[in-house]
């Protein structure tokens, strides 16, 4: 049986912290009549009056989302004696053997604290720039759902969480439990925040990538060069390839494939256009790549895009 931690944070997310409770109390319902149950969980609540809590013993702490609706609000709770006191409490848990596991801007807090150093990981899409420019030495994989890069394993933006708790009954009982909890909880298998991240928000971030955005959208239909796209917010190449990677996490070229395949998506859902003509409208010449592109990225067809009729 292995113990566990839920370190929550005064003001984290509610459904965050339920979905790590709930995917831990179905593993050990679905274990009971079977073998000894695989979770004996402790709650943790961290709060602005100050408590010593004792993590010897335990052998995982997991920190739900902690709730921030900017990156200014995040900033300030970094910053605040409650999420000073748990990044503490983490790096105590961790220097003991303690397997650490968490999700959204939860994993700032890991950060922090030092402890993503050197480490791949992941973290809510939205606030991936803030991740980068404050902790140049972890390895961040915005596009994945969940980075396990054990003892320590991260999550994406809010409901990622319920990925990041199928990973760690995988990790602690077995892949076959992980797959029972999801068929239990109707929990689909999703690898990627690629279909998710909303790159007009992420571009509007800088101005230069903001027009960017912009001029994709101009000359969508046709075929252009990446150097063309530079040229028209008066950066180098190289300087324009540097600042995308920076601002939302992808190359030029991964940059204008994701515009199209956005615009790709609402033109599948709100009109009657053929997948040839839609081709076609967002500059692809052959249909073959917008539907290998859509699969690759959301692992279905340009069909399953398509309204019920």
């Amino acid at each position: 049986m292995t113990k566990v931690a839920v370190v929550e944070i005064e003001g984290c997310m509610a459904s965050s912290a339920a979905i790590t409770h709930d995917v831990m109390a179905t593993a050990n319902r679905i274990s009971a009549a079977k073998r000894a149950l695989p979770f004996e969980v402790t709650t943790v609540r961290c709060a602005s009056r100050k408590s010593d809590v004792d993590l010897r013993g335990i052998e995982l702490v997991i920190v739900p989302g902690l709730g921030a609706a900017s990156a200014d609000e995040l900033d300030r709770k970094l910053k605040s004696p409650t999420c000073r006191r748990a990044s503490d409490m983490l790096t105590r848990a961790f220097g003991i053997g303690a397997v650490l596991a968490a999700s959204c801007a939860s994993t700032f807090l890991l950060a922090e604290a030092g402890l993503l150093d050197g480490r791949r990981a992941t973290t809510t899409w939205w606030l991936a720039p803030v991740f980068r420019q404050r902790y140049p030495g972890v390895e961040l994989l915005t596009e994945q759902m969940v980075v396990a890069d054990w003892p320590i394993a991260t999550g994406g933006a809010a409901m990622a969480q319920m990925d990041l708790m199928l990973a760690i009954v995988g990790r602690f009982a077995g892949p076959s439990l992980a797959k029972a909890c999801a068929n239990y909880l109707l929990l689909d298998e999703r690898r990627s925040q690629a279909p998710f991240m909303a790159i007009t928000y992420l571009a509007g971030q800088d101005p230069r990538i903001a027009k960017a955005e912009k001029w994709v959208r101009d000359n969508i239909a046709r075929d252009f060069a990446i150097e063309e796209l530079a040229e028209a917010v008066a950066l180098a190449p190289r300087t324009f390839a540097r600042r995308i990677a920076a601002i939302c996490g992808v190359s030029p070229i991964q940059f204008v494939q994701r515009i199209r395949l956005e615009t790709a998506r609402l033109l599948l859902e709100t009109t009657r256009l053929s997948v040839e003509q839609i081709a076609q409208q967002i500059g692809y010449a052959e249909p073959s790549t917008l539907r290998r592109l859509i699969r690759r990225d959301t692992k279905h067809s340009p069909g399953h895009f398509r309204p019920a009729v």
